[in-house]
Parts: C-alpha cells; sequence; structure tokens
C-alpha cells in the first residue's frame, strides 16, 4: 500500500451513470474498461491495497469502491470517482475481504490517494506489516484497522516475503558501499534502485527492506 495520484478528470462514461437511477450492474463492460484506463494510469496495474500484480484482461482484478456501495453503507458512491480502486479478486484480503466484513467505520481507513500510507505502515522484511512507532493513538488506531480491514498480514505476508527476499542481497550490498564510501558515491546507486523498483509488484515491501540497511549505516 502506498500513496497514490488520482488522475483529476474522471472517466467520462461515469457521466452515463446517476446515483437513484443507475446501480453498478448497469455499467457495460466497454465502460468499466475506460474506468480502468484510468485505474491503471493510477495504480501501474497493482492492487490498490496489496500492490500484486493485477491483469484487467484475465479477470484477477476488479473495480473496487472503497466505501462499500450496498444499500446500508454508501450507495451513493456508486459511480463517484474518488470512490473507485482497482483491487486484486483475492477472497481473504484487498477490496472482497473488506465487502465481506460486518460493519465498521470507514474514517479509520487510510485512503492511499488522500494520504500517505507510509507516514502510517512499516512493512518488515518477514513479510509483515505492522503501525510505525510513535503514531498518535488515533493514527496508531488508524494503522491497525487498516491492516485488520484488508487483512494485509493473513496470507500476503508469505507472498511479500517470498518477493522480496531476492533484494536481500542487493540491500546488503548497498548498506557496504555506504559504510565505505562517502554519500556522493553511494547515493546515486540507491536513487537508482528506487526508481528501478518503483513500478514493481509490492515495491513498497521492497523498498522497505533496502533503506533501513542503507540508511543505518
Amino acid at each position: 500500500m502506498h500513496k497514490l495520484d488520482r488522475p483529476t478528470q474522471p472517466p467520462a462514461c461515469l457521466n452515463k451513470y446517476q446515483y437513484g437511477q443507475d446501480n453498478w450492474v448497469s455499467v457495460t463492460s466497454d465502460d468499466k474498461g475506460e474506468i480502468w484506463v484510468k485505474l491503471d494510469v493510477m495504480q501501474q496495474n497493482r492492487c490498490a491495497y496489496c500492490e500484486a500484480a493485477i491483469k484487467t484482461e484475465i479477470r484477477n482484478s476488479h473495480i473496487e469502491h472503497f466505501r462499500q456501495r450496498r444499500a446500508h453503507s454508501y450507495p451513493q458512491g456508486t459511480f463517484l470517482w474518488s470512490n473507485m480502486f482497482g483491487s486484486c479478486n483475492r477472497t481473504d484480503c484487498c477490496g472482497k475481504h473488506k465487502d465481506g466484513l460486518p460493519h465498521y467505520a470507514h474514517e479509520d481507513l487510510i485512503k492511499m490517494d488522500d494520504e500517505d500510507p507510509e507516514e502510517f505502515l512499516e512493512f518488515l522484511p518477514d513479510g509483515n506489516i505492522v503501525p510505525i512507532k510513535g503514531l498518535s493513538f488515533t493514527d496508531n488506531h488508524r494503522a491497525k484497522e487498516t491492516i485488520r480491514i484488508f487483512n494485509l498480514n493473513g496470507a500476503l505476508r508469505q507472498i511479500r516475503q517470498t518477493e522480496i527476499v531476492g533484494y536481500l542481497q542487493t540491500a546488503e550490498e548497498l548498506a557496504k558501499y555506504a559504510e565505505e564510501f562517502d554519500e556522493t558515491e553511494w547515493l546515486p546507486l540507491l536513487q537508482d534502485e528506487l526508481r528501478k523498483i518503483k513500478f514493481l509488484p509490492f515495491s513498497t515491501a521492497i523498498k522497505h527492506l533496502i533503506l533501513p540497511k542503507v540508511l543505518s549505516q
């Protein structure tokens, strides 16, 4: 989970639909495709919550409503662009897991296009996600609720650990450079590595593996 920059211009197709008159099943496949184009610009073909790779053409993803669109939640947000993300289709985490839970306070969730999750969450080398140290009581609660409601530490923990373990050697090599050489020599190497991983699946977990090792030198 990382900060997302939402395109300010909504998909034009959303103008066709109106809450109280239409529902989500009214949205055509072509219009969902138009929505996905905008979501992919924002998310770079990754799940908004877990950062796993998603490909709409093989149906391993769905258009996700951050605030649930069911009747007792937020149906008026059904066609609201700011309420839409792209989520993977795993049933034990992310959007589908959230939508299967009993009522919760949506204000407790970190919304990635409004806030930076990295100001709340720390990704550990073992694949776990925890609230960062020093948060206020309220922000610590929100971090924990975000982890719980999207089940970010369930099966995803092992998936993340498997994805990031290959970068351990890179982190150790960069840490060695940082220990032995001047910052002007190792910092460009670190910046280049961060650019390389920026759009990869689970990039935040990879970054949180590399940075502490290097910056602690």
